[in-house]
């Protein structure tokens, strides 16, 4: 930027800033507040009657799977384990209703299509899956509150009680000015036109109630003294009155404070000495004293001072779980500096002759709560969090030390100065990397921001069109986007926790004692952020990591559905790094992890939003690194359309290319030769060898195969076939009926086909080979109907030969539309 221009000017990027300085972002995982403000009051395992997708009239019980922000991922009961029939819904247009709604409304629960076989008695079968089973809540299913997420209840507006952690324990009403991301800017109720006394807190912060809390608690509801002076007894009253005329409709729902922590049992007494941080000034480790014992959830303490005219009294209220209180003696346990009280003589603090002098006892260590380490957080790592001295900002933040729970973060750009500040790893005042761009809130950049540098990365992005449904369906004024194509959801996060399932089968690329030693999970949180973590810990958990990195990598023509982002790997002291596609929404992510696991050869589970808890569905225990040719060439055909050099974008050094025996040219999408990399292309451990002759012949096997297949389909005069009734899709086209040389005959509307519809159409032509492009490009039938033959051979860069035998089939299903299903 120029040298004149301002901090605030300066746009911020994260990647940028963590890939200049080296660092990791601190994994999502860690921050426990912000996974529970994601949850939208639905969990899986509950359950739901749904409308049945290919008979609008007609409902059945589905299980929730996993929920991401408004969209629930579900299963319709009689499936089973197969995961090929998971749906997403959108809580807020689909037809979503809890379990008895249609026996209340008189509507057909009946048994889909797809699973009759399976379930031969209904009602048996009803009243065995729904015993016991929990169904999704009646208010967020209809009503005011249907699919909002329930922090979005608490808006600008909203009352709640707060008590008042500095001088007695008292509560007040505070009005919601602002909510981000649960973080709540609140001021108290009686001073509407000031600001000077308002306070951020996180909805969940354990001095945080709903209205009503205090009477029912047998606590007063008095202004705090900073204020009471401000208005008269009479003033305060008639506030208060009306506050409850007003409780109604400014009132908050109760079970938004479910997840609030417990305040448990303390069991200080009066007088005991401890160590303690303040909660106003977390810079410094101090002596304090238990002042005032309230009763057996809440005591007072006070950062001790020995000067005869100290300034105010540095107390607040405590409860037995609250963060910055040690037992005596914990620093200097710890190798960290006591500061000693004001007024202390002498630098050198000892606590056996302050106890001593004070005539005091020091708290035990059964009074504090216990101290993990098991946490997430490392050292150098970066996050946001609050300035303590501003609560209005907050800043980029650099984990400096780490002790047990306790974290020594150092703010980065703030207005003024500060030391680093002392937090608990669950405060409440951290958040992950991102957190601040997906709630709308400005972060502080660093005072030297990195801003629009250009990357140096061998990439060369495609330039040509991105022939998806996305692209197309602009072209299509009349109809409307799937509600799945919204990118980010009420501006919240939309990635729900991806899980590394230990047990299932590695495959040849991932070293499994190092995928043991992966987290249980990573997230929620933004999607291109969760999946750049989740890929990152792959690439080193393999045996390779520069050959896992080019597996991942983005083809250089192929369509880019999601977002581009480079990923680094280091191996024998080389560095390497590519461009990986990441997908940008919650819908696609399930899928995502699938492929990504189908390409790396190990089980399609071994990472997912769905964690495998005993028996993996893909029975993959029964496999070994010698057998993963066999499974996934059931699977996938891999080689088909992929050139025998690999990947050719990564940065490393060259080498003179090995002769490679010369093969034709396959008509599939496939990219351009370019020079050969220095990576090694198999995995320790592999049983393919180093050749590439192995993979050559396996391709052409694989395609010789498949054109022998196509040439029998060409054989027959008349073919038909139909589709497996799958219910949570869009009708099928059944039983299509087609002849070589004659009119196509068509059962249902090509509008309504989906991607699998028209794969299947493909595959049943003499262009089944091209059928893969069509689902790599996610082309619909509403796609469909927009190719012509420039845009087929520009964006699927085919010859001139197979472009026309395939728009030769277009160009039927086309007039088979417009005589069918036009008017």
């Amino acid at each position: 930027s120029d040298a004149g221009s301002s901090v605030d000017e300066m746009e911020f990027n994260w990647d940028e800033y963590l890939e200049d300085t080296g660092a990791t972002a601190a994994p999502h995982g860690s921050f426990k507040h912000v996974d529970t403000s994601l949850q939208n009051g639905f969990a899986p395992g509950m359950k739901l009657e749904v409308a049945v997708k290919s008979d609008q009239n007609t409902y059945w019980v589905a299980t929730i799977i996993t929920t991401c922000g408004q969209l629930l991922l579900l299963r319709y009961d009689g499936y089973g384990e197969d995961r090929k029939a998971d749906f997403w819904c959108d809580i807020m247009t689909a037809d979503l209703h809890p379990i008895g709604w249609c026996e209340q409304n008189k509507k057909i629960l009946k048994v889909p299509e797809g699973i009759k076989d399976k379930i031969p008695d209904q009602e048996e079968f009803l009243q065995r899956v729904l015993k016991g089973a929990c169904s999704a809540p009646t208010n967020l299913l209809e009503g005011l509150h249907r699919g909002k997420n329930p922090l979005d209840l608490i808006a600008p507006g909203s009352r709640l009680e707060l008590q008042n952690i500095r001088d007695s324990l008292e509560a007040w009403i505070v009005t919601v000015v602002e909510n981000v991301g649960g973080r709540l800017k609140l001021r108290y109720e009686g001073l509407e036109d000031s600001d000077k006394f308002d306070q951020w807190l996180f909805y969940l912060d354990p001095f945080l109630h709903q209205v009503g809390w205090a009477a029912q608690h047998g606590y007063s509801l008095q202004p705090p003294l900073a204020i009471r002076s401000l208005r008269s007894e009479a003033d305060w009253q008639e506030i208060l009155k009306k506050v409850k005329e007003e409780e109604e409709e400014s009132s908050v729902p109760t079970d938004l404070f479910k997840d609030k922590p417990v305040i448990g049992v303390h069991s200080f007494s009066e007088g005991m000495k401890l160590e303690a941080v303040d909660p106003m000034a977390p810079f410094v480790i101090s002596p304090a004293t238990v002042l005032k014992v309230f009763n057996d959830k809440y005591f007072m303490i006070e950062i001790d001072d020995l000067r005869p005219d100290r300034p105010t009294s540095q107390s607040y209220i405590c409860h037995v779980n609250s963060a910055g209180i040690f037992p005596v003696q914990w620093s200097l346990k710890n190798g960290l500096n006591l500061s000693p009280p004001p007024g202390y003589p002498g630098q050198d603090f000892d606590w056996a002759d302050y106890l001593k002098q004070c005539g005091a006892e020091a708290a035990p260590q059964s009074c504090f709560p216990s101290l993990t380490s098991d946490h997430g957080f490392k050292e150098n790592m970066k996050l946001e969090a609050v300035n303590p001295v501003d609560p209005e900002e907050v800043c980029i933040a650099t984990v400096t030390k780490l002790k047990d729970s306790y974290l020594w973060l150092q703010l980065e750009g703030s207005k003024k100065p500060v030391p680093d500040c002392i937090v608990s790893v669950e405060s409440m005042n951290i958040f992950p990397v991102g957190w601040c761009e997906t709630n709308g809130y400005q972060l502080r950049p660093p005072r030297k921001a990195i801003v629009n540098k250009q990357k140096k990365i061998a990439v060369v992005q495609p330039e040509k069109q991105i022939l998806s449904s996305r692209t197309v369906h602009d072209g299509l004024k009349n109809q409307e986007l799937n509600s799945s194509d919204s990118v980010v959801i009420n501006g919240k996060y939309c990635c729900p926790k991806i899980y590394f399932n230990h047990r299932c089968f590695s495959g040849p690329y991932l070293n499994k004692g190092r995928i043991a030693e992966l987290p249980q999970s990573v997230g929620p949180g933004n999607c291109v952020l969760v999946l750049k973590e989740v890929l990152t810990l792959l690439i080193n958990a393999a045996y390779k990591p520069s050959r896992v990195l080019r597996e991942l990598q983005l083809d250089e023509e192929a369509a880019w559905h999601g977002h581009g982002e480079t990923l680094k790997a280091k191996y024998k002291g080389k560095s390497y790094r590519a461009t990986v596609e990441v997908v940008r929404t919650a819908d696609r992510v399930a899928d995502f992890c699938r492929k990504t696991c189908i390409k790396l050869e190990c089980c399609p589970n071994l990472f997912g939003p769905q964690m495998v808890l005993d028996k993996c569905s893909e029975n993959c225990s029964v496999l070994t690194k010698t057998k993963y040719t066999h499974y996934y060439g059931k699977r996938k055909n891999k080689r088909i359309g992929r050139p025998p050099g690999g990947h050719s974008n990564l940065e490393v050094a060259m080498k003179k290319p090995n002769k490679r025996r010369k093969r034709r040219k396959h008509f599939f999408v496939h990219k351009k030769k370019r020079s050969s990399t220095s990576v090694d292309n198999t995995p320790a451990g592999s049983p393919q060898g180093s050749g590439a002759e192995e993979e050559d012949d396996q391709d052409e096997s694989e395609l010789s195969h498949s054109l022998a297949q196509d040439r029998d389909k060409r054989k027959r005069k008349l073919r038909t076939f139909s589709f497996s009734d799958d219910e949570n899709k869009p009708p099928s086209p059944k039983d299509i009926k087609m002849e070589v040389a004659e009119k196509l005959q068509l059962d249902s509307n090509p509008l309504e086909w989906s991607v699998a519809d028209v794969v299947r159409f493909l595959k049943s032509t003499d262009c089944a080979p091209l059928a893969r492009i069509f689902l790599d490009q996610e082309i619909d039938g509403q796609a469909l109907l927009l190719l012509t033959l420039p845009t087929v051979q520009e964006c699927m860069d085919l010859k001139l030969g197979p472009a026309i035998k395939l728009c030769h089939h277009i160009e039927r299903v086309k007039l088979a539309f417009y005589q069918q299903f036009a008017n």
